[in-house]
């Protein structure tokens, strides 16, 4: 969650320096370092957070399907060592960007492009890999983990009002937990869908665009496509903790219970 949370933040750390390079239309007014670490910082913190997302839906596919498993193989020890992992993999495997840095164009500083235009086969290369390894791979994984917890819970929820069927509340309950968890789940899959699916299509359909020789206008259009689905990868970042906190009962009993004290110290004081 920590790991997640760090990801998220850095992500957004570099939206405004895009949002201020957009605004003037493609004009880089910042250092060069600082156009290389924009570049490779998006895509470290971009992976990582879909990584990390992975990750937690593993771990609670393994707290629900495989309990006794988990309590013996998801230490905090090695949780620790795989989340380095993940970040020294997409950092080692982003390194390529941080030679990206400004491009004088036309006599204007430019930034998010590719140097030379011998690169672009190799940019088209490194995005299939990213495609694979960091969008399709962990949606495979995320879905397969929430279909064998839906499953599980479901299983659970449907013997345990069998067998309370008397007990109205507690049948209550258990449908509530139920529901909650498949509220959970189902706005994981869609969210995720939404925010990095039109995103990695729009970069692809575009790499392809430049390196088959497509007509500018062509060209031109799925940049600005691409520029619009970033919108929608970022926004995961503002989801996540929506949905990874807010929508978890315990969060919410303890938000209740830090509003329930504010509130009684703010009568006593009055």
């Amino acid at each position: 969650m920590v790991n997640l949370a760090v990801s998220d933040l850095c992500f957004s750390l570099t939206l405004p320096l895009r949002l201020v390079y957009y605004i003037r239309e493609g004009i880089w007014g910042f250092p060069d370092w600082l156009c290389r670490l924009c570049v490779y910082g998006f895509y470290v913190n971009l992976y990582t957070s879909i990584l990390f997302l992975t990750l937690l839906s593993l771990l609670r596919w393994l707290a629900v399907v495989q309990p006794l498993r988990h309590n013996t193989l998801a230490t905090p020890r090695r949780i620790l060592l795989v989340c380095l992992g993940i970040w020294v993999f997409v950092g080692v495997a982003s390194s390529f960007f941080l030679a990206q840095g400004v491009v004088v164009r036309g006599g204007v500083r430019r930034c998010f492009e590719v140097q030379r235009p011998s690169s672009w086969n190799l940019v088209l290369s490194l995005n299939y890999v990213a495609v694979f390894f960091g969008f399709l791979v962990p949606f495979v994984v995320i879905i397969c983990s929430y279909s064998f917890i839906v499953r599980r819970l479901t299983t659970r929820a449907d013997s345990l009002v069998e067998r309370h069927r008397h007990a109205r509340a507690r049948g209550a309950g258990a449908r509530g937990g139920r529901r909650r968890s498949l509220s959970l789940v189902s706005a994981v899959i869609v969210t995720f869908l939404l925010c990095f699916l039109p995103y990695h299509g729009a970069r692809s359909l575009h790499l392809h665009a430049v390196c088959s020789g497509w007509s500018c206008a062509a060209v031109v259009a799925l940049q600005r496509t691409v520029v619009v689905t970033l919108c929608l990868a970022a926004s995961n970042s503002a989801v996540n903790p929506l949905l990874y906190y807010y929508c978890t009962q315990n969060f919410r009993d303890k938000f209740s219970r830090a509003r329930s004290r504010v509130s009684t110290r703010t009568r006593s004081q009055l």
